[in-house]
């Protein structure tokens, strides 16, 4: 599954009732526990990385990716914003826009 995908998983499945879709109950809950369930899930995932926990590394993982979509779906962001921020970046070296960055 690409990531476009999943992205397209989620948009369908927060059209749907809240009683019958776990991303709808989640979005209908507000940006606030959305991102706080986002923050959860990747402090989650860095622990699993410290302790060195591969499968719940990748468990984790799975979860952050799917929660930061549904953060950007509850505000209303485009994922083809995000990976055309991707690809800009990507298009020099990762010092080099590090450097171009106004708050850097």
């Amino acid at each position: 599954m690409t990531l476009e995908e999943l992205d397209q998983r989620i948009a369908l499945r927060a059209a749907a009732s809240p009683e019958e879709s776990y991303t709808a109950k989640l979005i209908s809950r507000g940006i606030n526990k959305v991102s706080q369930k986002l923050g959860e899930e990747a402090t989650e995932a860095v622990i699993a990385a410290v302790t060195g926990d591969r499968e719940e590394l990748t468990k984790e993982s799975a979860d952050v990716l799917y929660h930061l979509l549904v953060v950007l779906k509850a505000s209303n962001l485009p994922l083809a914003n995000v990976m055309a921020e991707l690809d800009r970046r990507t298009a020099q070296s990762g010092l080099a826009e590090k450097a171009s960055r106004k708050d850097s």
